[in-house]
């Protein structure tokens, strides 16, 4: 497989130069369906490129940039709302993936869009944070009685809670995988270890590590990857931020096996080093790596890359397949995944959205 186009451009925006109209054109399609339109046109921005973009493609980032920084300032209104809603809930509420970055200055917030906000509280907290955010305008919706079980009692978190008024979307956690998963990192190891906000009383981010191994878990353990290599170029950025410290590259492999997420930080140093050319030591780059390693990069190398038509060859619907089969897999023993699958293929219509 080679390398999408746009993966080649964030890794090195000086390449774009060398475009031509019809690369422009492939280049602005397969960000826009990787959701990276925006970070790229900062980048090429960044790398005084803007001048070299041409006015028909120009447009299509200045409009992308538009709307990401309109959803910095709802995101940033939008947590304020939420900690008001959670003042009376005498616990940490940590903010995960996209708010974090934003909320805590990190680079990865840079041209990142949203489609909702990630919360995660202690699970003896949740049916009374569920309440308060009930009481603000939020409510829980699920497609139909199995998806409500199926979020009750087997997964992570509850049903997303979206605003009566606004349409602002929450997801509430209680762990970063679910009860059933194979892997069990540890809720009260995460929450204790996690940084408050400055000027925000009771909202927290995880630390750097917990944040680096979180975006693994989460890339790696859902089965719908429509912008995994957003996700992945956010990691790509955050491994290049804290990687700058000599310390930090130890600390994650010593946090990784104390959170049981050797794995997927294996697979997250890799397919960054593959897109994007993160430089990763080479003492972390064979952690915990499997055996089955081609399969993997057959699979994940197609799944991870844009779909779009420059991007896809004959093996690039079968390995989204196999990752979204896997992903339940991992999360799920087989008889519960088996009928879950069957569900959702002949029952309710739908693939799962958690």
């Amino acid at each position: 497989m080679k390398h999408p186009l746009v993966s080649q451009i964030l890794s090195n925006p000086a390449a774009a130069s060398g475009l031509d109209l019809a690369g422009w054109d492939k280049l602005v399609r397969q960000a826009r369906h990787a959701g990276l339109l925006a970070r790229l046109g900062l980048m090429l921005e960044e790398a005084g490129l803007r001048q070299a973009i041409p006015p028909q493609a120009r447009w299509h980032f200045d409009a992308e940039r538009v709307l990401a920084d309109r959803q910095v300032i709802a995101v940033r209104w939008e947590v304020g709302q939420i900690r008001q809603a959670l003042a009376e809930l005498g616990a940490p509420i940590v903010l995960l993936k996209g708010a974090a970055y934003v909320m805590s200055g990190q680079p990865a917030a840079r041209g990142r869009l949203f489609g909702d906000i990630d919360l995660l509280v202690p699970r003896d907290k949740i049916a009374q944070a569920e309440s308060a955010l009930m009481l603000a305008g939020w409510h829980a919706h699920a497609h139909d009685a199995y998806d409500e079980r199926y979020y009750r009692e087997w997964m992570h978190e509850i049903p997303p809670m979206t605003h009566v008024r606004r349409g602002s979307v929450i997801d509430l956690h209680h762990a970063i995988l679910p009860p059933t998963a194979r892997l069990h990192p540890e809720t009260a190891k995460l929450v204790a270890a996690a940084l408050p906000l400055d000027g925000m009383p009771g909202l927290f981010v995880l630390q750097p590590t917990d944040l680096v191994l979180h975006s693994a878990c989460h890339l790696f353990h859902d089965g719908e990857l429509p912008h995994g290599l957003r996700d992945l170029s956010d990691l790509d950025l955050q491994l290049r931020h804290w990687g700058k410290d000599r310390d930090f590259w130890p600390g994650l492999a010593r946090r990784a096996a104390e959170l049981e997420l050797t794995r997927p930080l294996f697979y997250a140093l890799r397919y960054a080093r593959h897109f994007f050319g993160t430089p990763i030591p080479d003492a972390l780059a064979s952690l915990d790596a499997p055996e089955y390693l081609p399969l993997m990069d057959a699979l994940f190398k197609r799944a991870l890359a844009p779909e779009h038509p420059s991007c896809e060859d004959a093996a690039s619907r079968p390995a989204r397949l196999a990752a979204y089969i896997r992903a339940h897999w991992l999360r799920m023993p087989p008889l519960m995944l088996a009928w879950h699958l069957l569900h959702k293929a002949f029952i309710s219509g739908h693939a799962p959205s958690a």
